[in-house]
């Protein structure tokens, strides 16, 4: 079986976070993920405190193992997360969009391991001096907010810059992704696309068969002209986003403002024309709705097989 220092670190038996996705990684997602062995991870996405707050006990209600928040720092209630997180005891927060820093006195002192999702080595090792535990390198062929860096050129390259267990995270969908990951220096994975069709994630059958569908080709990129790129699956929404970034007749704020509530759309609506189905590169790696035990379960059991065999390339 596949042990590594992250197991450790957080008292889960796989190294395998389930990604912090908004509008998707609630309590029912987040419990089904710790319950089968990985660190499942509540989005506080924009959620005013007390929303999340009923989101953690739901959760504390559905689990007794460890489980983690996610922080979207550019939310306007970021503070208010922060500040919820320590009042609920929360073991483990994952950070994203956004700096951390100015929370990090405060979560560390509360006993909160700190894992920040960093897109460089210069930000990874900033965070890591102010007390991160880890750090989750993602590359950008995740979905949702992307950096520039690709996986296999990231995670090597923080794993050297970092004393800290770093969890890969972009275009992991299966057990080659995993024993890839590993020997590329990380200590774990973290997945979210495979999560979107198991049987315990709530968002639409829509957005599930969307990714079920998918092929390599199927995501799309937009908001590079904001500085935050997003990746999609291809429809009408996300291809008409697509030919109006450098539409010069809009401004930044007009542009921003065309993809308002569309994840929301997608997840809990399943509207096929106006909802962003977010999703990684990964998604044409995904065939079938399973529980999130089985997905954890057969990531590793892969892993391990080919990390066993090995041995066959040396001569």
């Amino acid at each position: 079986m596949i042990k590594t220092k992250i197991c450790e670190l957080l008292g889960i038996e796989y190294p395998v976070f389930q990604g912090g996705m908004a509008w998707v990684a609630d309590a029912s997602l987040a419990s089904a993920v710790s319950n089968a062995g990985g660190l499942g991870i509540v989005a506080a996405m924009n959620s005013n405190g007390e929303q999340l707050r009923e989101e953690i006990r739901k959760t504390k209600k559905l689990t007794d193992k460890p489980f983690g928040v996610n922080i979207m720092l550019m939310s306007p209630y970021a503070q208010e997360a922060a500040r919820v997180v320590v009042e609920e005891n929360i073991p483990i927060v994952v950070t994203g969009a956004g700096s951390p820093l100015i929370y990090m006195e405060s979560w560390l002192s509360a006993g909160i391991k700190v894992i920040p999702v960093i897109p460089s080595t210069a930000i990874a090792i900033r965070v890591v001096r102010a007390g991160a535990c880890a750090v989750v390198a993602e590359g950008g062929e995740a979905g949702g907010h992307i950096g520039e860096l690709n996986t296999m050129a990231l995670v090597p390259q923080v794993s050297a810059a970092v004393d800290v267990p770093v969890i890969a995270a972009g275009g992991i969908a299966d057990g080659r992704g995993v024993a890839a990951a590993l020997m590329l220096g990380a200590q774990g994975v973290q997945l979210g696309t495979r999560f979107l069709v198991a049987k315990e994630c709530t968002i639409h059958q829509n957005y599930k068969d969307k990714v079920i569908a998918a092929k390599d080709s199927d995501t799309i990129t937009t908001g590079r002209r904001l500085g935050h790129p997003v990746r999609q699956l291809k429809n009408e929404f996300s291809r008409s986003l697509a030919s109006r970034e450098y539409d010069t007749g809009i401004t930044n704020e007009e542009f921003e403002e065309l993809g308002a509530g569309s994840l929301r759309r997608a997840a809990r609506e399943g509207d096929l024309k106006t909802g962003s189905f977010m999703a990684g590169q990964s998604a044409g790696l995904v065939k079938k709705e399973q529980t999130c035990a089985e997905i954890i379960y057969e990531l590793f059991s892969e892993a391990e097989m080919i990390i066993k065999g090995s041995d066959k390339w040396i001569r």
